[in-house]
């Protein structure tokens, strides 16, 4: 009887394969994504070094001593305050005691903090307490502490925004109007992130986190990477995190373009060349997992995509593990079989900084 391992498919369900099967899913997923992003496929020792990975028959496995990275995180330092269905633990205490919690008791790299709604729009409103907040807490932190939160254009339209919304228009054969709301939508959004950018500079924020950026479309990059530009040229020792929302930019304008590049559907590769240019300091590409395939077709696949920016990067590139992204399956509460690998391939493989 050929041996079998315990693995998972990217909805999260436990699955028994054989090591050729796992090959084989390795091989799909790789060149899956090299199609995709115009890109070279893993290399074959690569591949077998991956199945080995995979394969580890322990629960969790783990790097050998010099190969450990450092880690940032959006939000994750508030995880034992954080609602259970946000993935946190739901324990009743503050958000400073988590903090102090993730730092002191797991020996964090980094910490953060954000809005409970981690959105900048929100965060303006209440811009004064989020600043008290982490004012507080970086007093009794060690480790940099960053604030995080989404640009989340999605919120600028209406009903909840002032500006029409381009998921009215584009059925309606409204293209053009469609896209000039994207325009001022994206306007709006980077003066406010800037703004809130620069206030927390003032009151002496170590790093800001432009989080699951792009969620909204290419106009929402566009100004991401505006907003960092323009913040990091009035703060420039702040340092700043531009973290993607998926693994190409979606095209919801279609033609808008930063300093003469389209940005609809770029692949991380040239995602990170644009996150250089406007000077941020830490780039976080997020691949898409396909719940319908495998964990190794979907590593491979997010292996395939982090090693070429790592490649082409001259920033550091800190891959986005969590839920639904880098080969983790799609699961609220992700299992620390696939989080372990995951890690051990891009820091052996993908040499993610």
């Amino acid at each position: 009887m050929s041996k079998t391992v315990l693995t998972r498919m990217g909805d999260g369900e436990r699955v028994h394969m054989s090591l050729s099967e796992i090959r084989d899913e390795l091989q799909k997923g790789t060149g899956n994504a090299a199609e995709l992003a115009h890109i070279p496929s893993l290399l074959d020792d690569e591949i077998e070094q991956l199945l080995e990975i995979v394969a580890e028959p322990g629960r969790v496995v783990s790097v050998p001593h010099g190969h450990e990275l450092i880690v940032t995180d959006d939000g994750m330092a508030e995880c034992f305050s954080g609602a259970e269905a946000d993935g946190g633990s739901g324990v009743s205490m503050g958000r400073q005691a988590s903090v102090l919690s993730y730092e002191r008791g797991l020996a964090a790299d980094t910490g953060s903090i954000g809005h409970t709604d981690y959105s900048f729009k929100p965060v303006k409103a209440v811009l004064d307490v989020e600043l008290q907040a982490y004012h507080q807490i970086s007093l009794l932190t060690t480790a940099p502490l960053f604030y995080g939160s989404q640009p989340n254009m999605g919120q600028y339209y209406q009903p909840d925004g002032p500006y029409p919304n381009p998921v009215d228009l584009m059925p309606a054969g409204k293209i053009k109007e469609a896209q000039a709301a994207q325009e001022e939508a994206a306007a709006q959004l980077c003066d406010d992130m800037v703004y809130i950018g620069k206030e927390f500079n003032a009151m002496g924020c170590e790093g800001f986190n432009f989080d699951t950026a792009g969620s909204s479309g290419d106009a929402e990059f566009f100004a991401t990477l505006e907003a960092a530009r323009r913040l990091k040229e009035h703060a420039p020792h702040m340092a700043v995190i531009i973290g993607m929302a998926s693994e190409f930019v979606l095209g919801m304008h279609g033609e808008i373009a930063f300093d003469g590049q389209q940005l609809a559907g770029l692949f991380p590769h040239d995602q990170v060349k644009l996150a250089e240019s406007v000077g941020a300091d830490i780039f976080g590409p997020a691949i898409n997992v396909d719940t319908s395939k495998s964990f190794p077709w979907n590593l491979a696949k997010a292996l395939t995509m982090i090693k070429e920016t790592v490649k082409r990067a001259d920033i550091p590139v800190h891959p986005n593990v969590g839920m639904g992204v880098c080969g983790i399956p799609m699961l609220l509460q992700v299992p620390i079989d696939c989080v372990s690998r995951v890690s051990k391939a891009l820091s052996l493989i993908g040499k993610a900084d």
